[in-house]
């Protein structure tokens, strides 16, 4: 485990997964605790597919290969690459594994720096194969709501009108749902996640806030590049997903064609492709 403080924030960092297990602010629990009883996951990194494909498979060059939701980085060990007092930078390596279900080599790093009252979580994936390689990366902190999450709002950065993409077996729909209309204000309802998570795209908003209408207490998230955010949590739960991904689920619609695939990003033979999200206490 990789411990990083700056006297404000403390982060413990599980090699598997590169995962925040915990994060304090100034000695309060801010993530959620992951109870496996409820759902054992904190803070797990997706990568090279965020969500599912459909019927867990897809296509390159007339080949199919099967693989799991969210990508298999969550549970694989990381090299730690370099590590400071508030810093650190984790690895990832192709493996003769990873190469039965995701044909290229890459480099994939995952860098969390404490800064004052926040963390920058950078992700750099670096295409080391000689043909382009698609990849897909997403956050999926879960913040603690002990209260539960009907006291909660997420304030956005700018007035939306939300239609969140309906979620089906796993996969989406055409349909969606309107949550919001002209507003910056969205009540959290357990009834949003009976099925699944919320999973909103064309946003004007690159920053969100999680805030406890009751006692003002709030997170922020800035998801710059990314173009799809998801709430979610399991109904009843104390905590509240907020989850920024660079491409959404497969479509039920959709061919198994990766290279066709809705937001999957396309790098070139050692190219690398860069983003990051900033969480704010």
């Amino acid at each position: 485990m990789v411990t990083l403080s700056n006297g404000i924030i403390k982060a413990e960092i599980i090699e598997k997964g590169a995962e925040i297990r915990r994060l304090t602010v100034n000695g309060e629990d801010r993530f959620w605790s992951g109870d496996p009883e409820i759902w054992g996951g904190v803070a797990p990194v997706l990568f090279p597919n965020c969500g599912g494909m459909k019927d867990d498979k897809y296509t390159f060059n007339g080949k199919e290969y099967n693989i799991i939701k969210h990508g298999f980085a969550k549970n694989m060990v990381f090299e730690v690459e370099s590590q400071s007092s508030n810093s650190a930078v984790f690895l990832l390596k192709d493996t003769e594994e990873t190469l039965k279900s995701y044909p290229w080599h890459f480099e994939f790093r995952i860098k969390y720096t404490l800064v004052a009252a926040s963390v920058k979580v950078e992700y750099d994936i670096k295409n080391t194969s000689d043909t382009p390689m698609y990849a897909a990366v997403g956050g999926h902190e879960a913040y603690s709501c002990p209260e539960g999450v009907e006291d909660y709002d997420i304030i956005f950065e700018k007035k939306e009108t939300l239609r969140s993409i309906q979620v089906e077996n796993g996969i989406l729909s055409r349909n969606t749902e309107t949550v919001l209309f002209e507003s910056n204000t969205l009540p959290l309802y357990n009834k949003y996640f009976e099925i699944d998570a919320l999973v909103l795209t064309d946003l004007k908003s690159r920053f969100v806030t999680l805030r406890n209408r009751k006692n003002g207490k709030s997170v922020s998230v800035s998801f710059g590049d990314f173009d799809y955010l998801l709430i979610w949590t399991i109904p009843e739960a104390p905590y509240v997903c907020i989850e920024p991904w660079t491409a959404p689920p497969s479509y039920q619609d959709e061919g198994y064609d990766i290279t066709k695939k809705e937001g999957t990003t396309k790098i070139e033979p050692s190219e690398s492709f860069k983003t990051k999200h900033i969480i704010y206490f």
